[in-house]
């Protein structure tokens, strides 16, 4: 029964995608649906015009009044993007097949008005319709047919169920997008509020203990130059982590308060990291292949982000002596690699810390892709694809 009802769906979608699909038309996206109402009013009109009373040989008028027929049901593939003027041309074609004698009804102008009034012509809707109404008449005179007052109140009811209809499908379409924009605008709000509370755990819980390792380590090379011993290596690298972690994390609180500011770190910056993975007793190189072509905001923080993981996680779990960076450009993509000769080896686990998983997260969103591991001559990679030609 499952099945039988996937099946169901999947056809019923799949059908929905077919009637909804546009064909581009002189710069004008028609969709099927329109080209199938457009046909089939046009048949229907058409058909009852041959089956009618006093149906026979056509005469020359009654040729005529087959292409307006015709011309007044084609018309509404228009009906969209052009809605007045499908009103005006259904309502001359119904005028002017009354006129060569064919008694069928307006059902071409009943759908116009449906359109016209949907899309927000209300006023040039009645006036057209009130010309219509009384052109109608006339017509049926000159075709010799009675003009009856009865006829007349029928297709009066008929149009003002056309137009209540479009009015009323207008006004939910309405209503649907004020909801959504509601609930955008509830989104965005519950969002800046999520990311205030952000903000202040991060100021509580990292602002005091990044600035005791800045100002130790600080305090600790200051006296070991005044009294004249060198600083150990390790002791510079930890004072310049703490100056940048500080720096990093006010600008990553300032942006979580304003999302229109984005934090200033990116491909710019990756120099800095290497420096400083060599302060820390790394043997760090970067290299850049290609030519730099405009690289998006969201493209640029995330390579900065798996540089700077990569580089963390080398330094803190490899046991590594060197490590490589490259950045590679290419048409449409770009390429960040970070290589190390550390103790992994291919008969290692690959990793699945949460320094991975972010990096994959956000490689993810942006529609790239992330392989790490370890490599075959020994140590640990991590190579990224990133497209530039989207914007996230």
């Amino acid at each position: 029964m499952d099945t039988a009802r996937g099946r169901a769906v999947a056809v019923r979608d799949a059908a929905a995608a077919v009637w909804r699909t546009a064909i581009p038309v002189r710069g004008r996206a028609v969709e099927v649906r329109d080209v199938a109402v457009a046909a089939g009013t046009a048949t229907v009109l058409v058909i009852a015009a041959l089956t009618g009373e006093g149906a026979g040989t056509p005469t020359a008028g009654q040729w005529l009044g087959y292409g307006l027929l015709a011309a007044g049901g084609l018309v509404l593939v228009v009906r969209r993007w052009a809605p007045v003027a499908a009103l005006v041309a259904t309502g001359v074609c119904a005028a002017g097949y009354q006129a060569a004698g064919f008694d069928v009804f307006a059902v071409a102008y009943l759908i116009a008005v449906y359109s016209a009034v949907r899309a927000g012509r209300g006023v040039v809707t009645v006036v057209t319709s009130v010309v219509l109404l009384a052109a109608l008449p006339v017509a049926a005179v000159a075709a010799g047919e009675p003009a009856g007052a009865a006829r007349g109140v029928l297709e009066l009811a008929w149009l003002i169920a056309a137009g209540a209809a479009g009015e009323a499908l207008r006004q939910a379409e309405r209503r649907a997008d004020e909801a959504e924009r509601t609930r955008e605008e509830i989104a965005r709000r519950r969002a800046g509020e999520e990311r205030l509370h952000i903000a202040r755990e991060l100021h509580d819980s990292l602002t005091h203990q990044i600035s005791v390792i800045k100002v130790q380590s600080e305090a600790a090379v200051h006296v070991a130059e005044k009294r004249g011993e060198p600083v150990p290596e390790a002791l510079t690298a930890i004072r310049e982590a703490g100056r940048e972690a500080s720096r990093e994390l006010r600008a990553t609180l300032e942006a979580l308060r304003d999302d229109t500011l984005s934090p200033p770190y990116g491909l710019e910056q990756l120099p800095d990291l290497v420096r400083q993975a060599r302060a820390g007793g790394l043997d760090a190189t970067l290299a850049v292949d290609g030519r730099r072509r405009g690289v998006p905001d969201a493209v640029d923080r995330t390579a900065y982000r798996i540089v700077q993981e990569s580089l963390t996680n080398i330094a803190r779990h490899a046991r590594a002596a060197t490590a490589s960076v490259r950045v590679g450009y290419r048409p449409g993509a770009m390429t960040i690699e970070v290589d190390d000769d550390g103790d992994a080896t291919p008969r290692s686990a690959p990793g699945h810390g949460v320094g991975l998983l972010g990096m994959r997260e956000r490689v993810t969103a942006l529609g790239g892709d992330l392989r790490a591991g370890p490599r075959a001559g020994g140590g640990f990679s991590v190579r990224a694809e990133l497209p530039l030609d989207r914007t996230t």
